[in-house]
């Protein structure tokens, strides 16, 4: 394969007619040129150009090569450029994807704001509410990152965005929403509004529960983590759920759990984050998870100190 710096000496010597001249435009040294020249016409197996008394010339089949080789330096000289607007977030696309419940609270204003700021980056999404097919996706290299909570599996490179509370929702009114925060022993026996099996967050909230040795009745279940709560709202039950789920103005009751319960958030990539994605990660963590007004106002009556957080996440 032909090399670039040998493409380039022949597009100097189309240029300039000579070899001495192709060696100033090019910062080298005359027999480096013919070097790089005789390499390339070793390769081809044809000769490109003749010395003549006053320079030298292209054969036809070193016309031939010119254009190419003029399209090949131009090729190599754009990645250079897109590279370096990548890396200082000025070009480029980034590819993400997320937990369902986590694109509003946690992705939504960061993605704004990349618009205004760096308007030569593409965005694309993909949502999902099974860890399992996220992961795949940065596995597949068909994202660059997923946002989600901390996956067990070692074989990603993983790096902390914010911490998220797990909480209680329920109708106002309920014998719970009149505490101040709501022990996970509370809900034995409650009716449970719980998650559909491809929702990921069910056999979470399964091992959570059962690892306290709790048994709430499960009164109905949805695939949409944000329909949970106001279903409880609506009064079929309660909810046990992601802060992130809980959307502004919402009806009914949010309680903390005592102790505190929280799970990491995280991005996952297939590797140490470049430069572009690493810009993009930072920012998250500096927004933080954003948690409704009237939400984060419940929670601070007379909410619990934060403690360790509970075994699952």
């Amino acid at each position: 394969m032909a090399s670039l710096r040998a493409l380039e000496c022949l597009v100097a010597v189309a240029d300039s007619g000579s070899i001495t001249q192709a060696a100033l435009l090019l910062h080298s040294s005359q027999p480096a040129v013919s070097h790089q020249l005789a390499s390339l016409e070793r390769e081809t197996r044809t000769v490109l150009l003749r010395r003549e008394p006053r320079g030298v010339k292209l054969t036809p089949a070193g016309r031939a090569a010119v254009a190419d080789a003029r399209r090949a330096i131009e090729a190599a000289a754009s990645a250079v450029r897109s590279a370096r607007a990548a890396g200082q977030a000025a070009g480029g696309v980034l590819r993400l994807a997320c937990a369902q419940s986590l694109t509003v609270p946690l992705l939504a204003a960061v993605i704004r704001q990349w618009h205004r700021r760096y308007p030569g980056v593409a965005i694309t999404l993909r949502e999902s509410t099974v860890m399992d097919e996220a992961l795949g996706l940065v596995d597949s290299d068909e994202v660059d990152m997923a946002v989600l909570t901390a996956p067990s599996t070692g074989r990603f490179t993983i790096t902390a965005i914010a911490e998220e509370e797990i909480v209680l929702a329920a109708p106002v009114g309920h014998l719970l929403a009149e505490r101040s925060a709501v022990r996970l022993e509370d809900l034995e026996g409650a009716p449970l509004v719980h998650f559909t099996p491809d929702n990921g967050l069910s056999s979470w909230l399964d091992q959570s529960l059962a690892h306290a040795g709790v048994h709430p009745e499960t009164v109905m279940r949805t695939s949409v983590t944000a329909t949970a709560p106001q279903l409880a709202a609506a009064g079929l039950g309660i909810a046990v759920c992601p802060v992130s789920a809980v959307s502004h103005g919402f009806p009914g009751a949010v309680r903390s759990f005592s102790p505190r319960w929280v799970r990491q958030l995280v991005a996952v990539t297939s590797a140490e984050p470049d430069p572009l994605v690493a810009r993009f990660i930072g920012d998250l963590r500096s927004h933080g998870m954003r948690v409704p007004r009237g939400v984060r106002t419940q929670l601070a009556q007379d909410g619990p100190p934060a403690e360790t957080p509970r075994p699952s996440s």
